[in-house]
C-alpha cells in the first residue's frame, strides 16, 4: 500500500508495557514484526466474514435488548402493570447487562475476544427462549435479568474484538459500518414487533429473537481468535496464522498490499525499528483509575451514562407512552416508536463516513448539543402535540443514539490491548446503571411530575454529555497502539 510501510510508532513500550520485560528480546522482536504485518493489512474478505458473523451477534443483541418494549403495550393490560413495575421491568435487562458486562470483559482478558462472545450469545439466546416460556411479571423480570448479562457481556468483547481487526487507517468508516448493525437491528426489531405482536402475540418476538441466536454462537466459536490478543499473550505462532489467513485473503482479493519480509525484526532503512511488544500482563480494575488513564476513563463513564440515559430511556419508553398517555391505538404506537431507530440508521450512515474527517470528540460535542436542544423544544411545548413529539423525540433520539455507536469506537481506542476489553466493559456497565436508572425514574416521573418535566431532564443530562465530550482524546488515523499509549 503506498501509505502503510509496517512500522509501529516508536514509544517506549508499545501497548503500555512496564519497564521490566520478562520477555527475551527475540519473541519481543518477533512479536513487534507481527503487530506491524497486521497493521498492514487492507481491509479483506477475511475482516468481512468477521465482521458479518460478529455482527449478527450484535443484531440479535439488539433484538434482545429491544423486544421488551413492543411487547410492553399488551403486557400492561394483561398483567395490569403498574407504571413502576413498567419501569423495573425495562430495568431488569440492564441490571444483567451490568453484570455481564463486568463479567464477559474479565473473561476475555483471560481466554479471548471469540469464545467468550460465543458464551455471552449462547446464554442470551437460551434466556429469551425462557422469556417466551414465562407467565408473569415476576418471572419474565427473573429470566430478562438473566438474559441481560448475555447480552451486556456480547457488545463490548464484539466492540473490542472488532476494533482489534482493523488498522488505522479507515477504522472509523468501517467500525461505524459494522456498528450499524445494532440500530439496524432495533429498527428491524421494531418494524417485525409491529406486524407480528399484534397478530402472534407476546411471546413471538423472544421466539425470534432466540432460536437463531444458538446458530451464531455456533458460528461466533469458529471465528479466528484476535491477533493483537494472541500476540499480548506470547501465543505468537497461532498469532502468526492467523496473520497468513488475512494476509492470503488480501493477495487473493488483489489488493494494493506488500507483505512484510517475515524474517524481520530488522527496520527498514526508511522505516523506525517497530516498538518491542512484551507479554501483556495481567490487567487490575483498578489501572483504570490509576494516573495514567484516570482523565480518559472518567470521562468514558460520564460520556458512556449520559448518553444511554436519554436513548435507552426514550426507546424503552416512546411505545408506552403513544399507547397510554397520547392514546394511540397499539399498532399507530408501534410504527411511531420504531421510527426513532430509522432515524438512528440513517444519521449513523452519515457518521460512517464522516467520522474519520470530523472526528470522534467533534461528532460528539455537536450531537450532544443538537440532541440537547431538541429536548428542550419537548420540555418547552413540544410534546403538547402528537406531531410535534414524534418529530423531536425522533430526532433526538437519532442524534443522541449516534453517539452511542461513536462510544463503542471510541473507548477500545483509548485503552491498550491488555486491558482494552475490561476498559470497555466496565465502562459499557455504565451505560447499564444508565439504562436501569433512567427508564425507572420516569416511570415514577410521568405520574407524579408530567412528560414535559422528563424532557427536561433528558435536556440536562444531554448538555453535561457535551461538556464531558470536550474532554475527548482525538484518535482518528492514529494506530491503536499509540491511541493507547
Amino acid at each position: 500500500m503506498h501509505d502503510n510501510t509496517i512500522t509501529l510508532a516508536a514509544s517506549a513500550t508499545a501497548d503500555g508495557l512496564e519497564a521490566h520485560d520478562p520477555t527475551p528480546a527475540s519473541d519481543s522482536g518477533r512479536a513487534a514484526a507481527l503487530t506491524a504485518r497486521f497493521e498492514a493489512i487492507p481491509f479483506t474478505p477475511w475482516h468481512r466474514r468477521a465482521r458479518i458473523v460478529m455482527g449478527s451477534a450484535t443484531f440479535l443483541d439488539a433484538f434482545d435488548a429491544l423486544s421488551l418494549a413492543f411487547v410492553l403495550p399488551i403486557l400492561i393490560k394483561l398483567w395490569e402493570l403498574s407504571p413502576a413495575q413498567i419501569g423495573w421491568m425495562i430495568a431488569a435487562s440492564y441490571i444483567g447487562q451490568l453484570l455481564g458486562a463486568l463479567l464477559f470483559s474479565r473473561l476475555a482478558e483471560s481466554f479471548g475476544r471469540v469464545p467468550t462472545a460465543a458464551a455471552a450469545t449462547a446464554l442470551m439466546s437460551v434466556m429469551g427462549l425462557a422469556c417466551a416460556l414465562t407467565g408473569n411479571f415476576q418471572m419474565l423480570f427473573l429470566c430478562r435479568l438473566i438474559q441481560g448479562i448475555g447480552v451486556g457481556g456480547e457488545m463490548p468483547v464484539a466492540a473490542t474484538y472488532i476494533s482489534e481487526l482493523l488498522r488505522a487507517k479507515g477504522r472509523g468508516r468501517y467500525f461505524m459500518l459494522y456498528e450499524m448493525i445494532f440500530p439496524v437491528g432495533l429498527m428491524i426489531t421494531g418494524q417485525v414487533g409491529t406486524l407480528l405482536v399484534p397478530i402472534l402475540g407476546w411471546t413471538s418476538l423472544f421466539f425470534i429473537g432466540g432460536i437463531p441466536g444458538l446458530v451464531i454462537a455456533y458460528l461466533l466459536y469458529r471465528l479466528p481468535e484476535s491477533p493483537r490478543w494472541l500476540i499480548g499473550q506470547q501465543r505468537l505462532d497461532e498469532a502468526e496464522a492467523i496473520i497468513r489467513q488475512a494476509e492470503g485473503s488480501a493477495r487473493k482479493a488483489k489488493l494494493d498490499y506488500q507483505q512484510e519480509p517475515q524474517s524481520a525484526p530488522e527496520a527498514s532503512a526508511t522505516a523506525p525499528a517497530p516498538a518491542q511488544v512484551a507479554r501483556q500482563p495481567r490487567s487490575r480494575w483498578s489501572e483504570l483509575l490509576s494516573p495514567r488513564f484516570r482523565v480518559r476513563t472518567l470521562i468514558a463513564w460520564v460520556l458512556w451514562a449520559s448518553s444511554f440515559f436519554v436513548a435507552n430511556s426514550l426507546n424503552n419508553w416512546m411505545p408506552t407512552l403513544y399507547h397510554t398517555v397520547y392514546k394511540l391505538e397499539l399498532g399507530s404506537a408501534l410504527r411511531a416508536a420504531s421510527m426513532t431507530n430509522v432515524a438512528q440508521v440513517a444519521i449513523l450512515l452519515v457518521c460512517a463516513f464522516c467520522i474519520d474527517r470530523i472526528g470522534r470528540r467533534t461528532w460528539a460535542i455537536v450531537s450532544f448539543l443538537v440532541g440537547a436542544a431538541l429536548l428542550s423544544a419537548l420540555a418547552a411545548g413540544g410534546a403538547g402535540q402528537l406531531w410535534s413529539l414524534i418529530v423531536l423525540a425522533t430526532l433526538a433520539y437519532g442524534v443522541v443514539g449516534s453517539i452511542n455507536a461513536v462510544l463503542y469506537l471510541y473507548t477500545p481506542e483509548i485503552y491498550p490491548t491488555r486491558m482494552r476489553a475490561i476498559g470497555t466493559g466496565l465502562a459499557t456497565s455504565w451505560l447499564r446503571i444508565a439504562s436501569a436508572v433512567g427508564p425507572t425514574t420516569v416511570g415514577y416521573m410521568v405520574g407524579t411530575q408530567g412528560i414535559n418535566s422528563v424532557f427536561m431532564m433528558f435536556a440536562i443530562v444531554a448538555a453535561i454529555g457535551a461538556v464531558a465530550a470536550i474532554g475527548m482524546i482525538e484518535t482518528g488515523g492514529r494506530r491503536l497502539e499509540e491511541t493507547s499509549s
